[in-house]
């Protein structure tokens, strides 16, 4: 039984270490934007993991109202970073957190008629966008091997040294290994990483030493929240974005698990995300969506049990209110967290690939839209400027790789979608031959 629970506990955690820096670096980046003080920055941070871990426990608890009932963890959207600057910059940050709730409400709403278009998402589509989310992130991880973007010894030796040599550790122990430790050889690769990094003098301690022991949160915690027309359009706008992400780790966590996916199933999803932005507007922390570095490190440990999850979403929730125990996951080094991201991210690319093996090849319709999809998807993410006279409001859309490629085969999937008398033919002729 202790030996099941410290198995559970360990792989919670290595969730949680797997998404921590994404988790953490949205509050980092937008309250740094809009001018909070330390104080206010703490709080941001700890509010944040908080209810990065409610929000998960929310979509894995699979009820008759919300949840969708699969390994999946949540967290702040990337997506929502650059519009939460403007509207603060613009309107202050009580537009922030009313666009956010307002936000939240209309997924609630609209959840329902979201989950109808599953099935404008065969293996095709679904197949293209895991994929795309894949790729997209390999840059994020390679930027991260080397330093992470910015920093003063950006591609040095060191950095280098740390980041192949996490991975390689990670492969050793996945190839020779077996049981409990090949399940967690990534928690084990950031240990050993960060253990090195230590010696080299790169492991920096003072976010520990700043922390607080103890956080409550507080609602409304940065004043009443106001309500700008333009600010809601725009969240909105970003959060039928983080649908469109979401439904692709939705269909890689079906694939990966054997679970099929109702259309009710994935409404109870989106409604779930929904919960979780209006409690993210109310505490004054962030809208949330799926997590797909997660889908990788399912994919390598081969731990598909929501236990797991639910273990990792307390982990958060503790975190979230012991800052000072929190910050010493910030002292993994970015090289060593780069390494590990490297090979979480390539299995993500290869969770679109298994689904893409399901799709018919013959098809000229199938390959343009995997072909032009996944090519805008790449595109953007190497030449994000290709948009940059766009409106604004446009460059939401336009600007983000996996949105792009997303919406391009949804959109091309509905231009060469077969009519219902074709595809009738075609079952009729099938069972004839059989």
């Amino acid at each position: 039984m202790k030996g099941n629970l410290f198995k559970t506990a360990s792989l919670g955690i290595q969730h949680v270490l797997a998404m921590y820096a994404g988790a953490v670096i949205v509050p980092l980046i937008v309250g740094g934007a809009i001018g909070l003080s330390s104080e206010q920055l703490t709080y941001l941070v700890s509010i944040d993991l908080l209810m990065c871990g409610i929000a998960t426990l929310l979509q894995v608890w699979k009820n008759k109202y919300f949840g969708i009932g699969l390994p999946v963890m949540l967290g702040c959207t990337f997506t929502a970073v650059g519009p939460m600057i403007a509207i603060g910059g613009q309107y202050g940050i009580s537009a922030i957190y009313g666009s956010i709730l307002a936000g939240g409400v209309f997924l609630v709403l609209v959840s329902t008629i979201f989950g109808k278009l599953v099935k404008y998402f065969p293996p095709v589509v679904t197949g293209s966008v895991v994929t795309i989310i894949g790729i997209t992130l390999i840059p994020v991880a390679m930027n991260d091997m080397a330093g992470g973007v910015g920093s003063a010894d950006f591609g040095s030796v060191q950095n280098l040294a740390l980041s192949f040599g996490t991975l390689l550790f990670i492969l050793v122990l996945y190839r020779f290994a077996k049981g409990f430790m090949r399940q967690i050889a990534i928690l084990l690769g950031l240990i050993v990483g960060t253990a090195v990094a230590y010696f080299l003098g790169k492991v920096d301690f003072s976010a520990v030493a700043d922390a607080s022991w103890m956080h409550m949160p507080k609602p409304f915690y940065f004043g009443m929240p106001t309500f700008e027309p333009s600010a809601i359009i725009m969240m909105i706008l970003v959060l039928i974005v983080g649908l469109v992400e979401a439904s692709g780790v939705y269909f890689a966590l079906s694939d990966i698990t054997g679970k099929k996916l109702s259309e009710k199933e994935i409404s109870k999803g989106y409604r779930a995300e929904g919960i979780a932005t209006i409690l993210g507007g109310i505490f004054n922390a962030f809208p949330y969506t799926t997590y797909s570095q997660n889908v990788g490190l399912i994919q390598l440990s081969g731990v598909k049990k929501n236990t797991v999850i639910y273990a990792a979403g307390a982990f958060l929730i503790i975190l979230g209110f012991l800052p000072k125990v929190g910050a010493f996951t910030t002292v993994i080094p970015t090289p060593v967290l780069g390494g590990a991201m490297l090979a979480m991210f390539g299995m993500v690319i290869s969770a679109g690939i298994k689904m893409l093996s399901k799709v018919d090849f013959s098809s000229q319709e199938n390959l343009l839209i995997m072909a032009c999809s996944i090519g805008m998807g790449l595109g953007i993410t190497t030449v994000p400027t290709l948009f940059a006279n766009l409106p604004k409001g446009v460059q939401i859309i336009t600007s983000n790789g996996i949105v792009i490629g997303s919406l391009t085969a949804i959109v091309m999937n509905l231009i060469f979608m077969k009519k219902p008398s074709e595809k009738t033919v075609q079952v009729l002729e099938g069972q004839k031959a059989s």
